[in-house]
């Protein structure tokens, strides 16, 4: 049986003043297809006030699709906007503040099937939410509890767009494992900052709250229905080859803060 992760030095958020909750729900089953890319592709969409993160010399970006549940905003549960599907694409950035380094990511698109929830995203943070519907797959594993071992789990999202199906898949096997500090996984799981650019230029900060997550290493992923044609153009090339590396992460209770805009 796999035993619960302790916060690593590198992973454990920082000692903040908690500020008000924006969000509170469950990140469940989050599949992580990741893909290296050269700076310069990413460098044009890097809020001010942060720069590229790399792991062992290399930057990535993450197709990531899991399950949002049990949401709240701002401690309201709206009807029908509490459980529902997210995928997106995202870098890695950090920020330097008072000595300690803030690991985070960064958002090119975010697509969820509800579109009060992309309009209050881009109203409240202005992260570029889309709208389309959306669907998805578990074969294996449970929302209401994470397996500990598993003969094969599969995991997929889908989403729709001009009639034409996407979707992005894992599948995996045996125990989820403990993050390794340092690891390439730790470095693709685990954030615990947001950093959004404005309409002006400026940036604004958000805080994400949970506790570290347990992984399986994938058998095999995929993407589906010419997931490179929904993004921007400079991604396509990119996302037309096959992942450098894909993950499934269990997932869990989080909150994240309100917003602050960064000097």
């Amino acid at each position: 049986m796999a035993t619960a992760l302790a916060p690593t030095a590198s992973a454990q958020p920082l000692a903040l003043p908690a500020g008000r909750v924006f969000l509170a729900a469950q990140w469940r089953a989050l599949a992580m297809l990741n893909w290296e890319v050269e700076p310069r592709l990413i460098e044009p969409y890097v809020p001010r006030g942060t720069e590229l993160d790399f792991h062992e010399g290399k930057t990535y970006v993450s197709l990531v699709g899991f399950l949002f549940l049990d949401t709240y905003v701002l401690g309201i549960p709206f009807p029908w906007h509490r459980n529902f599907e997210e995928v997106n694409l995202r870098f890695y950035i950090s920020r330097q503040e008072s000595g300690m380094v803030k690991r985070a990511v960064g958002f090119v698109r975010e697509i969820v099937p509800r579109w009060a929830i992309a309009r209050i995203a881009r109203w409240s943070y202005n992260e570029p939410y889309v709208c389309h519907a959306m669907r998805h797959r578990h074969d294996g594993y449970c929302r209401q509890a994470t397996p500990q071992h598993a003969e094969k789990l599969l995991v997929e999202y889908g989403w729709c767009c001009n009639g034409n199906w996407l979707s992005l898949g894992v599948e995996c096997s045996g125990s989820p494992q403990s993050l390794v500090a340092g690891s390439h996984e730790e470095f693709i799981a685990e954030h615990y900052w947001g950093y959004c650019r404005q309409r002006d230029g400026g940036t604004v900060e958000y805080r994400v709250e949970h506790p570290p997550w347990q992984v399986w290493r994938t058998n095999r992923c995929w993407v589906t229905g010419g997931i490179a044609d929904f993004y921007p153009e400079e991604f396509r090339e990119i996302l037309s080859q096959p992942p450098t590396t894909s993950l499934l992460a269990d997932g869990s209770t989080v909150r994240v803060y309100q917003p602050r805009r960064i000097a």
